[in-house]
């Protein structure tokens, strides 16, 4: 290992380039998987949310972090973190925005009580009609859902709020 000393700020910067594996337009740090770096005597702990317990993207991206921080000279140790659990509050503006342009309607709603009633009109992506209806329950991942525009006719995913 090259003994290179990096601030807890700049440790966080260079993971915030890390793209999420599902939606690779957003970064782990913009959809709030990244909750902390702290540094310790051998180098570094990286902290995670899992978006969903039993996440399968999980180990790709504790071995992007780790892979990242040793190509520039960081020892890591990769800490999944259930509590608190991990919330759509936690998606920032921008990343809701590259999902959106990217076809995947983000979240209408944070922390949804009633999730019937909060996903019953999701704005479509491609054209913002929220003349729109759910196909199933469950897209490609568990986080998503598959939902169809009756103007546009296009289907798209929505990225369910919890």
């Amino acid at each position: 290992m090259v003994d290179v000393q990096y601030t807890k700020e700049e440790i966080f910067d260079l993971l915030s380039a890390i793209a999420d594996p599902e939606i690779p337009v957003v970064s782990i740090a913009e959809i709030g998987m990244l909750r902390d770096v702290c540094i310790t005597e051998d180098g570094c702990e990286v902290i995670i949310t899992p978006t969903y317990t039993g996440c399968p993207a999980m180990g790709i991206i504790e071995a992007d972090i780790k892979a990242l921080l040793d190509s520039k000279g960081i020892k890591s140790n990769v800490k999944l973190s259930y509590t608190p659990a991990w919330t759509t509050d936690w998606i920032s503006d921008v990343a809701k925005e590259k999902m959106r342009k990217y076809g995947i309607a983000p979240p209408e709603h944070s922390s949804c009580g009633n999730i019937v009633v909060a996903e019953e009109h999701i704005a479509c992506p491609q054209c913002s009609s929220t003349n729109t209806e759910v196909i199933s329950r469950y897209g490609a991942t568990a986080c998503k859902a598959l939902y169809r525009c009756n103007d546009c006719k296009e289907p798209f995913e929505y990225f369910k709020c919890h």
